[in-house]
């Protein structure tokens, strides 16, 4: 593939992006995707989860939250672009950093809550803090923090779609790190033999835990990282919900029709730290200053722009009912249940067969 930058536009950090549509493709518009109701739902869907990640940093700071959290703020344009081409029956797979995922897919914003704050209430049973999520009644069946361990078992949830003859569409999240994991490269080569209906997420928020990508690789080339598998990948501007959803349906409804699957680059920036409610340090190691130019580049400023061009001028009203919805769950949350000190163990160990 040639390397010319001809006909492709810049993004933050002077790095060049692909256009989406890719070089061949007829420019997509989705219906309803720049109407004011589309907007003010995926803009309710990214405040809720910057509202909600606002509490639980909070928390984290005042030590009521014991467990790591990995917050999702800043990049939250990501998961409301891609969950709004999603069926309820549709499955997503995340990783650490996924309580974005989980709400933008419609996962209890109180059981979120009671999950991180370690009660039998929360999502997993208060059992497995802010990296271990599960919903399976909104398809979520469960994030896991190992790097890029969802995403086989998201080409195992297309497998079985296909076996069972439907047109269920998985979708893998996982950061840029983990397109260094051999596994997510069989999984890859895995969908792609068996034309399963995948979606592939990177969301590339150019830190791996600390190491800019420019010290972990020789070419800022994600998107192509499917190519040698023959999978199709897309470069879009990860902040702008729009284009995501854009680009994000035009593959999900591709792998419904049985084409394979896809993989897409979203480039964004985490505006927290890896790991904690820190703002631009990551475990310890200062990022490269790029904060401030990301802020510029709010996702939600730039549907509340949109917005203010089409005559919505009520988004403060609006914010206030989150707001009070974000408290209230929270009250709840905390005045859920500890677990049980004598079940501890239980789902931990397993019983021998021959045990007593």
């Amino acid at each position: 593939m040639s390397t010319s930058t001809c006909g492709i536009k810049e993004l933050p950090g002077g790095t060049p992006a692909r256009d989406e549509a890719g070089p061949a493709a007829t420019p997509f518009r989705a219906d309803g995707a720049d109407s004011p109701d589309w907007l003010l739902q995926r803009w309710g869907v990214m405040l809720l989860i910057r509202r909600a990640e606002e509490a639980i940093a909070a928390m984290v700071e005042a030590g009521e939250v014991r467990c790591p959290c990995h917050l999702y703020i800043g990049q939250e344009a990501v998961a409301a672009g891609v969950a709004a081409a999603l069926t309820p029956s549709d499955t997503v797979w995340g990783g650490h950093r996924s309580h974005g995922h989980y709400l933008a897919k419609g996962g209890s914003l109180e059981k979120l809550f009671a999950e991180v704050l370690g009660r039998t209430s929360g999502c997993s049973g208060g059992r497995g803090g802010s990296m271990h999520l599960a919903s399976p009644e909104v398809g979520i069946f469960g994030t896991v923090p190992i790097v890029a361990g969802t995403v086989p078992l998201a080409v195992g949830a297309a497998f079985a779609s296909r076996m069972r003859g439907g047109k269920d569409v998985a979708v893998a999240f996982f950061g840029d790190g983990a397109l260094e994991e051999g596994h997510l490269h069989e999984s890859l080569n895995l969908a792609a033999v068996y034309r399963l209906p995948v979606l592939f997420v990177c969301e590339n928020n150019l830190y791996s835990s600390h190491l800019h990508w420019s010290e972990r690789r020789v070419a800022d080339n994600l998107d192509l990282a499917g190519e040698f598998h023959s999978v199709p990948g897309t470069r879009v501007d990860g902040n702008d919900a729009v284009a995501v959803y854009r680009a994000a349906h035009r593959a999900i409804e591709g792998a419904r029709r049985g084409e394979g699957p896809s993989l897409l680059e979203c480039r964004t920036f985490r505006w927290r730290g890896h790991v904690g409610a820190g703002w631009d340090t990551d475990v310890g190691v200062a990022r490269r200053g790029e904060l401030a130019e990301w802020l510029n580049r709010d996702p939600l400023a730039r549907v509340a722009e949109r917005l203010a061009v089409l005559g919505v001028h009520d988004l403060a009203a609006r914010e206030r009912v989150v707001l009070n919805r974000v408290a209230d769950a929270v009250a709840r949350a905390r005045a859920g249940a500890s677990p049980d000190r004598g079940r501890v163990l239980q789902h931990v160990w397993a019983e021998a067969a021959c045990a007593p």
